[in-house]
């Protein structure tokens, strides 16, 4: 099951990511694909690539079967209440890549009948290497699959309860950031051992890289993988050590605590 056209309100850095990476992926043609903003100048690579480019919100969804509204969270209330008259139960299905606005918020514009899914991808979709987290609402048979299946052509994707997103906003998208600071923080300690800046980010992003696709191929546990490699009175178990004894993991965890509170914290308006 695939959508025949699929819609994306709101051209900017995402909504163009999400069409480039369904394009690449071959997993469907740039004619069937259409993609809106108000100065189209700006999508002119879209067009040139075959992709049917307007800012006409209201004639993008009438086409589109799958419509995704990839915009601003103080513009998608009036998005979805300008595109509502074409909607219907039977030949659309709503996506929202729009941080913070939830299935509760969509249905109060759109009603209970349209099937609604709400999308968390990170920053890495860029490069079709996002991992993305799906809710979904009213979903019908096959409709979960075929989302999921689609964001995985970005990189992989997986179905979770709607109570999760905030969790997963801070374990996948903020967790890029972390990723990112230990990748900094590596290279420094590369520096002070003798490593050019160069040399020394380049050895840390790909030891990081090769880390995660070790883990992801065999389906290890980290801690199996560490053990590989820590031998008795060995230089790694003293680094990590030293590394546990000033607060590595606890601090990392409670960083991650932390912007979990926040987004709590967070009062937003709809």
């Amino acid at each position: 099951m695939k959508p025949t056209h699929i819609s994306i309100i709101g051209g900017g850095n995402l909504g163009v990511a999400i069409a480039e990476g369904l394009i690449s992926s071959h997993y469907i043609a740039p004619s069937n694909i259409t993609i809106t903003r108000r100065n189209v100048d700006k999508l002119s690579k879209m067009s040139e690539k075959g992709v049917l480019v307007t800012h006409d919100n209201l004639k993008a969804a009438s086409r589109g079967d799958l419509i995704i509204l990839a915009v601003k969270p103080y513009q998608i209330k009036d998005i979805m209440e300008e595109i509502l008259p074409v909607l219907s139960a039977e030949q659309h299905i709503i996506a929202s890549v729009v941080t913070g606005v939830t299935l509760a918020d969509m249905r109060s514009i759109i009603g209970h009948d349209i099937p609604a899914f709400r999308v968390m991808p990170n920053t890495a979709i860029a490069i079709r290497e996002s991992m993305t987290c799906i809710a979904s609402n009213n979903a019908k048979t096959g409709q979960e699959q075929m989302m999921v299946e689609l964001f995985k052509q970005l990189g992989d994707a997986v179905m979770i309860d709607e109570q999760l997103m905030s969790a997963s906003t801070v374990l996948g998208a903020c967790g890029i950031a972390y990723a990112m600071r230990f990748i900094r923080a590596a290279t420094q300690g590369g520096i002070e051992i003798g490593f050019s800046s160069e040399v020394s980010q380049k050895i840390a992003m790909q030891t990081v890289k090769g880390a995660a696709s070790l883990l992801l191929e065999t389906g290890n546990h980290p801690e199996y993988e560490i053990d590989r490699v820590t031998t008795p009175k060995g230089c790694t178990i003293a680094g990590l050590n030293e590394m546990e004894h000033q607060g590595f993991s606890s601090s990392l965890i409670k960083g991650i605590q932390t912007s979990y509170g926040q987004i709590a914290d967070i009062a937003k308006e709809f």
